[in-house]
């Protein structure tokens, strides 16, 4: 039985090459292990997610693909064991993995007839192979030379099979024609000249402590949570934002007429929901954009609505308060990102960005659609699972270093705090639960950035505990008790634990 399970998991593999190779050769934007992957998201509720997302982070995507793929290898396996003696119940099995791709294809924002046939091509070449395997060799009067030959048949076939599988997933890569729109839109990217420039890092704002997060993070660095395992691909001559609802005005916006209104810079730090007490899922840097409230003004908000429900290009949803994007701050549809066009990961060509809140409430990449209603008429999508309507960002502060073994005298600690369009006023260490200890803090052009600190800590031998708080401009000092990142983020001090030599 074991044997026919590991052809069934051949004769899967063979059927998912196959089916990816068909879905390149038909030019289809998301394949349907892309399509499954991506369902599979879209399906997990808030309480399963979460728990991941703080243990994998940003390796979720690729974590999420090999998981579905490992996932489909064995269901291969359990239709593998059922072909000798349940033949009708193989063959239903496949059926339903083909009908359950088919669903998760046509049920994506990029469903087509060409990834519908990508699938049936699959459960086709897995019929196909398991009947090949498993075919009868004919006998031979001598049974140890027929045995013989019955194995190295097998042999061979297996092999070519592994062979064909390879082939033809290594032919779909370079064929796929999401590659080939990737690297045009890379090159047509590159090629674009905002009316923007890179800004230097203000006079004083980074405290260059070696181990402490720069102030400024670069656009490779910047952390990166959504729910896209393959980013949405996006022609900026292609690209308008439809605004609708409770407006006055239906508009239409194209990439064109946000360049024309001129961008404007904002040193702005984004943070996600999920980031846990101490932890890096922050970043900060200038953007470059449109006010979203210029846009708002000419569509003409109506009396009563009091939230934005914004879409992605790839179907995900975000609900913002209007307050936060009507009050003044800089809440905007960015186009640059560090003095250059948004990489695609982070929403080329269009996103939100909205200091004060995070970005599950606010920061919509590859946006494409605003609808104008109310929070009593409308949920988004992290909304749907158990967050928090409108998750406004908390105060918090970070330890960076040190980390580990110190030696006595003199050691350095510094870290980062933040508290979004409020701004940090004090930041505090203390040692071994004992007095708070100010430390010192950066120069920052906004309070919509964080503020590098540090402390110098004369230190004895010994194993001690190092804990820092956070105080805001509007006087509230960050709480010490411990909450979970669900349902508004995360709360409690940011401790580590120092062996001085």
């Amino acid at each position: 039985m074991t044997s026919h399970r590991l052809l069934g998991v051949l004769a899967t593999a063979a059927a998912l090459a196959a089916s990816q190779l068909t879905a390149a050769v038909l030019g289809v934007r998301e394949s349907p292990v892309l399509a499954i992957a991506q369902t599979a998201i879209a399906l997990t509720p808030g309480a399963v997610a979460e728990p991941i997302i703080s243990v994998v982070g940003t390796a979720d995507k690729p974590i999420t693909i090999v998981v579905v793929v490992v996932a489909v290898l064995l269901l291969g396996g359990v239709i593998g064991s059922w072909w000798r003696p349940h033949r009708t119940r193989a063959v239903a099995g496949a059926a339903v993995l083909v009908a359950l791709a088919t669903a998760a294809v046509l049920t994506r924002p990029y469903g087509s007839i060409g990834g519908v046939v990508a699938c049936l091509v699959g459960g086709l070449v897995l019929l196909g192979v398991l009947a090949l395997l498993h075919r009868e060799p004919s006998r031979s009067g001598d049974e140890d030379a027929g045995q013989a030959f019955s194995r190295r048949r097998m042999i061979k076939l297996v092999g070519a099979v592994a062979v064909a599988t390879a082939v033809a997933g290594t032919a779909s890569e370079l064929l796929a024609s999401r590659h080939r729109r990737r690297r045009d839109l890379d090159r047509m990217r590159a090629a674009l000249r905002l009316p923007t420039r890179r800004l230097p890092t203000p006079r004083g704002a980074d405290q260059n402590v070696t181990g402490q997060a720069p102030w400024r993070t670069s656009n490779r660095a910047f952390y990166r949570i959504d729910t896209a395992i393959s980013p949405p691909l996006i022609d900026p001559t292609e690209w308008t934002l439809r605004i609708h609802g409770m407006v006055d005005r239906e508009m239409t916006v194209t990439y064109e007429n946000l360049i024309d209104r001129g961008l404007r810079d904002a040193w702005v730090t984004l943070c996600c929901v999920s980031n846990p007490v101490g932890g890096d899922l922050i970043s900060n840097t200038v953007f470059s954009g449109v006010p979203m409230k210029d846009l708002l003004d000419e569509a003409g908000v109506q009396s009563g609505a009091d939230m934005l429900l914004s879409t992605s290009e790839d179907g995900w949803t975000c609900g913002t308060p209007l307050a936060a994007l009507t009050d003044g701050r800089d809440a905007m549809l960015a186009l640059g990102m560090d003095g250059v066009p948004l990489p695609v990961e982070h929403g080329f060509p269009v996103r939100q960005v909205v200091p004060g809140l995070y970005g599950y409430v606010s920061a919509t990449k590859w946006v494409t659609d605003w609808e104008v209603t109310r929070f009593d008429d409308a949920e988004a999508y992290w909304t749907q699972r158990g967050w928090s309507a409108e998750g406004p960002i908390k105060t918090h502060s970070r330890i960076d270093v040190p980390r580990t073994t110190v030696d006595a005298g003199v050691v350095t600690v510094a870290g980062v705090a933040w508290a979004q369009h409020t701004g940090i006023t004090k930041v505090e260490v203390r040692v071994d639960d004992g007095a708070w200890q100010k430390a010192e803090l950066a120069s920052v052009p906004t309070d919509d950035t964080w503020v590098q600190w540090r402390w110098e800590w004369d230190a004895h031998r010994g194993d001690h505990r190092l804990q820092v708080r956070a105080t805001d401009a509007s006087g509230y000092t960050q709480t010490s008790e411990r909450a979970d990142v669900v349902p508004d983020g995360a709360t409690g001090y940011h401790g580590v634990d120092i062996s001085v030599a």
